[in-house]
């Protein structure tokens, strides 16, 4: 028998840290999916401060979250079934790690490296439509530039 299929809707808050043309992206070392550092925004928990707490559990440093980027909304069939996303995107700050080399991770399961950010289709970050959208998100010098981006598959 098939199991019901989940109607949820997962509101992640994703950081993006752009150094010298570079920007962070983390892997799930048993997967291989790559993503932009950050993670689920837990129930009643401003987003913002959300992604501060990520990136302290992921990467072991603070940061500050700037600027709103944009939004991308997907549905996609993973192993679990189908699964919807809604990830906010915000502007992320560490002087603590630099694109000279890839910071350490405060959790074994991920890694981090830096990539060009005019490159990020070449990266296999995900959405697609991050990789699409990031590098004129952070570009753009005002909030006006903050756009939606749908992804379905």
């Amino acid at each position: 028998m098939m199991k019901p299929a989940r109607r949820e809707i997962e509101i992640l808050a994703r950081g993006a840290c752009v150094q010298a043309d570079q920007v962070l992206l983390c892997r799930n070392r048993k997967h291989g999916n790559v993503y932009l550092p950050g993670g689920h925004v837990d129930w009643g928990e401003d987003s913002k401060r959300a992604l501060a707490r990520e990136w302290r559990e992921e990467l072991g440093v603070s940061c500050r979250v700037g600027r709103f980027l944009g939004v991308v909304e997907q549905a996609y069939r993973a192993r679990r079934g189908r699964t919807c996303e809604i990830s906010l995107v915000f502007e992320v700050v560490c002087p603590k790690i630099s694109p000279r080399r890839n910071p350490d991770s405060a959790e074994a399961r991920l890694e981090f490296a830096w990539a060009p950010l005019e490159a990020l289709q070449r990266t296999g970050l995900l959405p697609r439509a991050m990789a699409n959208n990031l590098p004129a998100w952070c570009a753009a010098s005002d909030a006006a530039a903050a756009r939606w981006c749908g992804y379905l598959r």
